[in-house]
Parts: C-alpha cells; sequence; structure tokens
C-alpha cells in the first residue's frame, strides 16, 4: 500500500510540473506550413500543426529533442525542456535544396527510372511487411463553402444556422481511436469522437491508410475503378518520371521523383514521391487527383504522407486529404488529417479480438467533455474552428427548446409546390418525433380502364421514440375512390421497426384494397395513367380483395434475416368500365383486363437473406451491416393452403437467388443476380399467384438487375416446375472510353449486360443490351434488343435512367 501511495504521489507530481509547448511553423518567407509533423526525435509520439502552421504538444517533465517536418523542406531539430508551465518553440523551416551532383544518366534515360524499377521490386514486400501492429489515431475532418447557390433543382438551400454568408463551415469532427491489424484482419475502437452540433453524432471515426504499396488505389467514390499506383507493378506503362535531386534526413539519402501521366483522363497521379535510397521504400509523398484522372465526384485531391521509422520498419505518422469540389454551383473545400503515434509493433490480441466488429463506438465515445479534448488533441484548432463548435453547440442547445423546435418546423412545413406536385413532401413535429408524408399530386390523381379516374390517398404517419433512435412505428391509411367503377376502397397499414442490434420489423395491414395482378407492384400508377390517356395502353391490370397481412422480419447477425408472413385475400376479378383517352392512336384498342374467377387465398411465406462473412459497425445500443466480399443469397417458399379460411387456392413455390457486385478494379464493375425457382404443388393456382417477372413496356428503365427491360408485362407469368433468371451488367467505369476522343472529356462511361429466362417447356427469352452511363455525372441511355424463341417477336427499344431517382420502380 505504501509503494502505490508513493508511485502515485510520483504520477501527481509529475502531472503537476508537465508543461505545454506549442509554436508556429513557417517557411523562410514567413509563410505558416499547414499539418507539418512535430515529433520527439526516436519516438512515434508527437503532433501536426492545424491549417495555419500553429502546434501544440503536452509533454511530462524533461528534456527533448523535437523534430520538425513538412514535405518539400528540410527537418528541423530544436530541444526544449519541459519544467512545468508553458514553452514555446517555433520553427522555420528552409525549402529542400536537392542535390544533383551525383546524378548518372546512363543511355539517356532519366535516373528517375532506376529508382522507381528498384521500388516496384520491393513493392510487395512492404506492402505486406507490416502484418501485425496497434496504433492510436487522432482524425480530424472539416469541410467548408466557398460558395453555393440560393436554390438547387428549385428547392431553396437553407442550413437553418442563421448564418447567410456563403463561406462556412458545413462539417467539423474530430475522433480518437485505437487501429488494429493482424494479417489483413483489422479493427477500429473508437474511443472518443465528437462532431460540431450534434452531441449525438459519431463524426468520421473510421482511418483508411492510402497505401502506395498497393497496385491499385481504392478511393470508390472519386472513382470505382481506383487509381493506379506510381510504383505499381505496371506503372512504367503508365507514368513518366523525372528526377528532381536528393536530400539527406537522418542518415538516409532520400531520392525526390516527379512522377506524370503519360496520357490524359487516365486514373494516374500527378505529384512527387520520395524514395529512400538502397531501402527503396517510400518516406513521404505529395500526389494530386484532378477531374481528368477520371474523378467523379471531386475536382482536386491532394493526399499528404509523412512516414518514420520505428526499429527496423517505417510506418505512417501523418496522413492529410484535401478535398475540393465544385457541382451545380456549389464550392467546397476541406481537409482530413490523420495523426498516429504509440505504435505497437508485437500487440498481444485476446482471443476472438478480431470478428465480425471491423469498427466499434464505445458507450460514452461522444460524451466527453470540451476540456478532455483540449488535453489529448494532437492538432490544435483553428479560430474559425473554435467558433465552429461554440456557435453549433449552442445552436444544438437552443435547439432543444420546444419553441425554437416548432420555429423551424413551420419553416420547413411550408408547403413545397413543386415537391407537392412532383416527389410529395413531409411535414414534421420535432417535438412530439412524429412526421406525415403526403404523395404527389400526380400519384394521388391517376387514372386507369378498371376504375377510371382515381383519388388515392395515402398519407405515411411516422412516429419515433427517440429524436434519433432506431425504434419507430409507421402507420399508413388508405383511401382510394374509383369515379367510374364508383368502388371505395380503404386499408390500414401499420409498421413497427425495431432492434438494438440487429433490425427487426412487425407489420400488420388489412381491409379492402385494389391489387395489381403481380403483387409485387410493376407498374407505377403515374406511368399508368400517362399511357393510357396519351398512348391508348392501359398497362396496369388490377382487382380488388378484402384481405388481412401479417408479416415479420427479424435481423440475427452474421449477415442472417429471416421472415414470415401468412396473409388471406378474398379476391374478386375486375373488368374495365371505361375506355376514355386524350388521343386515338391508330391500330391500337385498349387491352381487357386480367379477369379470373373469384376465390379465397390464405398464403404463408417464410424467407430468409445471408451475406456469408458480413461485417458490421457497432454503435452504443446498434450493429450496421456494412456487406462482406461474398454474394448474397435468398430463399423463398411460399404456399396456397386450401381449406384454411375456406381458402380455394392449393400451391408451393419456391425461389432461390443470388447476388453480388465484383470490383475488377481498373477493368470495372461486374454486377449479376441470378435465380431459380418452381411450383413443387399446383393443383390449384390462380392468376395472382403465378410466377410473374418484372416487365417493362415504357421508355424509362426498370430496376436493373430485377427486371427486363422490353418483356411486355405478365407475358411470360406461368407455373412451371422450373424456371431460372439470370441478370448480369459490366460497367466498365471509364475503361476504354478514357481513350475514346469526346467520350473521355465528357467522362461518359460505357455499359453492357444480359437478361435471360428460361422456363421448364424450354421457352427461353433474353435481352442483351449496351448503353452510357454518368451522362452528366447522373443519367443513363441503353440501347436493347430482346430474342425469344416462343410468345413474343424479337424487338429494339431505348431506355433512359436516373439511376437511384428514375428507374422505373414502381409505387
Amino acid at each position: 500500500m505504501r509503494l502505490f501511495l508513493v508511485f502515485l504521489l510520483l504520477s501527481l507530481y509529475q502531472l503537476a510540473i508537465a508543461g505545454k509547448v506549442t509554436g508556429l511553423i513557417t517557411d523562410s518567407l514567413n509563410a505558416p506550413l499547414p499539418f507539418s509533423s512535430v515529433i520527439i526525435k526516436g519516438t512515434t509520439k508527437g503532433t501536426s500543426a492545424n491549417n495555419i502552421g500553429v502546434y501544440s504538444l503536452t509533454l511530462p517533465a524533461g528534456e527533448y529533442t523535437l523534430l520538425c517536418q513538412h514535405i518539400g523542406y528540410k527537418p528541423a531539430e530544436l530541444k526544449v525542456v519541459v519544467a512545468g508551465g508553458d514553452s514555446r518553440v517555433d520553427f522555420k523551416l528552409a525549402e529542400q535544396q536537392y542535390n544533383l551532383d551525383a546524378v548518372t544518366i546512363k543511355n539517356g534515360e532519366d535516373p528517375a527510372y532506376a529508382i522507381i524499377r528498384n521500388a516496384i521490386r520491393k513493392r510487395s514486400y512492404y506492402e505486406n511487411e507490416l502484418k501485425r501492429f496497434q496504433a492510436d489515431v487522432y482524425i480530424k475532418g472539416q469541410f467548408s463553402f466557398r460558395d453555393y447557390p440560393n436554390r438547387i433543382f428549385g428547392r431553396p438551400v437553407d442550413l437553418e444556422d442563421g448564418d447567410t454568408s456563403k463561406r462556412k463551415m458545413i462539417f467539423l469532427s474530430e475522433t480518437l481511436a485505437r487501429y488494429s491489424v493482424d494479417n489483413k484482419r483489422s479493427k477500429v475502437e473508437v474511443l472518443s469522437t465528437r462532431v460540431s452540433g450534434d452531441k449525438d453524432a459519431f463524426g468520421f471515426s473510421n482511418p483508411q491508410i492510402i497505401s502506395f504499396y498497393a497496385n491499385n488505389i481504392n478511393l470508390v467514390t472519386l472513382n470505382p475503378r481506383g487509381f493506379i499506383s506510381p510504383i505499381a507493378s505496371s506503372a512504367l506503362n503508365y507514368y513518366n518520371y523525372h528526377f528532381e535531386g536528393t536530400f539527406f534526413e537522418s542518415g538516409k539519402m532520400i531520392n525526390r521523383i516527379k512522377a506524370s501521366p503519360k496520357r490524359k483522363y487516365e486514373p494516374l497521379f500527378n505529384g512527387y514521391i520520395n524514395i529512400i535510397e538502397d531501402d527503396w521504400r517510400i518516406h513521404s509523398v505529395d500526389l494530386f487527383l484532378f477531374r481528368e484522372n477520371q474523378m467523379q465526384l471531386a475536382d482536386t485531391l491532394k493526399i499528404e504522407q509523412v512516414y518514420i521509422p520505428v526499429g527496423n520498419v517505417w510506418v505512417i505518422k501523418q496522413q492529410t486529404i484535401y478535398p475540393s469540389i465544385d457541382v451545380l454551383g456549389v464550392k467546397a473545400a476541406g481537409s482530413f488529417v490523420q495523426v498516429y503515434e504509440n505504435f505497437n509493433l508485437d500487440p498481444a490480441f485476446s482471443p476472438g479480438f478480431f470478428n465480425n466488429t471491423i469498427l466499434k463506438v464505445y458507450d460514452s465515445a461522444n460524451k466527453k467533455t470540451a476540456l478532455y479534448w483540449d488535453t489529448i488533441r494532437p492538432v490544435p484548432l483553428l479560430a474559425e474552428e473554435q467558433l465552429d463548435y461554440k456557435k453549433k453547440d449552442s445552436l444544438e442547445l437552443a435547439g432543444q427548446d420546444p419553441r425554437y423546435k416548432d420555429s423551424l418546423d413551420r419553416v420547413r412545413n411550408k408547403p413545397n409546390i413543386v415537391a407537392l406536385l412532383t416527389t410529395g413532401q413531409t411535414f414534421s413535429n420535432s417535438n412530439r418525433h412524429t412526421s406525415v408524408k403526403v404523395d404527389a399530386l400526380a400519384d394521388v390523381l391517376n387514372f386507369n380502364t378498371v376504375e377510371g379516374a382515381v383519388i388515392n390517398l395515402s398519407p405515411v404517419i411516422t412516429y419515433r421514440r427517440r429524436e434519433n433512435g432506431r425504434s419507430s412505428f409507421s402507420l399508413t391509411p388508405n383511401a382510394r375512390f374509383g369515379f367510374s367503377s364508383k368502388r371505395f376502397n380503404a386499408h390500414l397499414t401499420g409498421t413497427y421497426t425495431f432492434g438494438k442490434k440487429y433490425l427487426s420489423s412487425v407489420t400488420l395491414s388489412g381491409g379492402r384494397r385494389i391489387f395489381q395482378v403481380d403483387n409485387t407492384s410493376p407498374v407505377a400508377s403515374r406511368t399508368n395513367t400517362f399511357s393510357t390517356l396519351l398512348w391508348e395502353n392501359n398497362l396496369i391490370k388490377l382487382y380488388e380483395a378484402r384481405f388481412g397481412r401479417l408479416t415479420v422480419s427479424k435481423g440475427l447477425g452474421d449477415g442472417l434475416t429471416i421472415g414470415a408472413g401468412f396473409q388471406f385475400q378474398d379476391r374478386v376479378g375486375l373488368q374495365n368500365t371505361t375506355l376514355h383517352k386524350w388521343r386515338d392512336i391508330k391500330e391500337r384498342e385498349f387491352t381487357p383486363n386480367l379477369y379470373f374467377q373469384n376465390h379465397q387465398a390464405a398464403i404463408a411465406s417464410v424467407n430468409l437473406t445471408w451475406q456469408p462473412g458480413a461485417k458490421y459497425i457497432e454503435l452504443p445500443g446498434s450493429k450496421i451491416n456494412v456487406g462482406s466480399r461474398f454474394p448474397t443469397v435468398s430463399l423463398s417458399i411460399v404456399s396456397g393452403i386450401k381449406n384454411v379460411l375456406e381458402s380455394d387456392v392449393d400451391y408451393t413455390k419456391w425461389k432461390a437467388g443470388i447476388t453480388d457486385k465484383l470490383d475488377i478494379k481498373l477493368a470495372g464493375r461486374f454486377d449479376y443476380r441470378i435465380t431459380a425457382g418452381g411450383f413443387l404443388n399446383r393443383k390449384q393456382v390462380f392468376l395472382p399467384d403465378y410466377q410473374h417477372y418484372f416487365g417493362n413496356q415504357t421508355n424509362t428503365a426498370a430496376p436493373y438487375l430485377n427486371s427486363f427491360q422490353l418483356m411486355p408485362y405478365y407475358s411470360f407469368s406461368n407455373t412451371e416446375r422450373f424456371q431460372a433468371t439470370a441478370h448480369v451488367e459490366y460497367h466498365l467505369n471509364g475503361f476504354l472510353t478514357n481513350k475514346i476522343p469526346v467520350f473521355k472529356k465528357l467522362n461518359w462511361f460505357l455499359v453492357s449486360g444480359n437478361n435471360t429466362l428460361y422456363l421448364n417447356n424450354r421457352d427461353v427469352y433474353t435481352e442483351v443490351f449496351a448503353g452510357l452511363e454518368n451522362i452528366f455525372k447522373v443519367f443513363r441511355i441503353d440501347f436493347v434488343k430482346s430474342f425469344s424463341n416462343s410468345r413474343v417477336g424479337a424487338t429494339t427499344g431505348l431506355r433512359f435512367s436516373l439511376p437511384g431517382v428514375l428507374s422505373g420502380e414502381a409505387d
């Protein structure tokens, strides 16, 4: 006990006499050097300067040698004695002078090529050299508007911060995490995290070391093909190199190499890479990507990295990324810095430490005080960052006032005419955690030949237990009246979504409603309205039923979700009641509705989806599935049960599927979805229970990988013992088009694929298509041709889409 007290007193004494070292890092002209690195010589402990060159480092009492580094400048060392209180140590760095005296030109070749060849030979070794380690990493990200329009797509831009300035910080986040790696298995433990203006958020918490030892640098959000490293195995085919000279650091000679693309419009870097002589490993990088390097979202991206020696290996000390964008009049730029320290090259991991959780946020991670952050933050905040925290935290506190929430709701809930006509609008009550979404007028008012003009009201009322919680309850009443059929239908649907770790849901629905014959509703009401009135093409086929339905879905973890359901329908066949149209198309007439005999159907179903090896982000109270490298498989069984509630149906059908998106790097991406199924029992099957396929008879593309773009609706509906479908797409993502004039400047991408249906009776229907996507970054157009050995003839057509917005999704 006495020894413990002595140790405690000594520790408190050391803490009491600890001091803070601060300073400014500038060049010879007194210009600040942002994000310079300052470390204690001989260790990985240190800090980084902020955007204006100011650094801060808290140290126990003692004498230290501080080493300051910035890419392109000579390192500087200064001694400091910490004995309590604050000390100031400024660094003035001179530009790195590169020695060209020892350059030997062989056969007229720039000496950079010999250095790069050596680096390429050692690339694979260094890529796998550091198999296990553990380190602490501090991450700070900030993004700021430089300018933005008052409206985008006709909607006002309002950040609800009371600031009318066009230059403002829109995101600021800090995280302290522990990063562990063991033979390509990795795990991030978020110890603390903070987001300006959102005390419940978890920030930018996942460190991403960009390894230039990899052949392909995967920056998915910027280009799904990835970018070729300047020392990739094939780099000599893509880059020009120029030797800039050498400099010495810690007794090592460093070669400075300038890398530039041989050709424009290739996914390549521009800038400098510094290679250590004899070791042929990376010392530091200062590289750029521009829009012409096939970036899709950003205009420019700068990457800086600095490595330092630890024992016999070199580890990353700091990585800083500077993105900037200019899209639709929105101009913004930011910086994301990662500072690594406390490297342990031989960590002892407990059994089971590496599991399917790749990022874990601890319960109190976002509950740290401002004082805590002031003591652990290695990168000092800028004045505008301090102001942003203060301003947004005050706004968030004010936002808890019910009167303030009401005032925001009044602004948000102002009717938007464009939205009410086209997309619908959501009205919210923040104090009651409720919202009501109303459909667009184009969906409320529609027309079909069975009901005539229709008013269809279906608001979605949602309640959340907590403002940012996962648990929610939604209630959707539906009222529908057909003016020609003179039929009123109404039903009610309630869904409860819950689950602390894995998401689950229960849905109960009942009443009387109009169903599409294919209950998956392949035809959007809005699409059918215009098709019917303008082109005399009544696509939608309907019936009426009194019904009750219960479905449950439960996530079990490990990528597995199971579901079950039961429903009863008292079905009534319907016929056309009107042939009204706005135009009379010669040689075309309305088709009859798909009529069937009235009957009852009791139907039970079970289903599961599983993605082996699924990885998760674990937040306090919940888990988020982020996928895996394996495909997703699914299985469902649906059975019509005879005599239950006087049910007439008697059948059992099954369906299995597999789907995946395969990243093939520079060659693009290959997507596929393959299904097989059929009827095990088909004693009594009515038309709504047939196996239907998602066809399409409009110029708007139906959902990719789940449909046939030219197949007429219901043309291949069947009760076969066996059927199979295959949907494949090859997205070249700039491959080939980056070599075609005009296309390479426009950054339009080729896409191709095939959709095929095979039936047990040897009926085959297939479609082949080729198209262009990323048109103006959002549009896609395909030329499609179909072939069939029966039922329908060969056809051709064009299909247009705005992926994620306009791609044939039904209502």
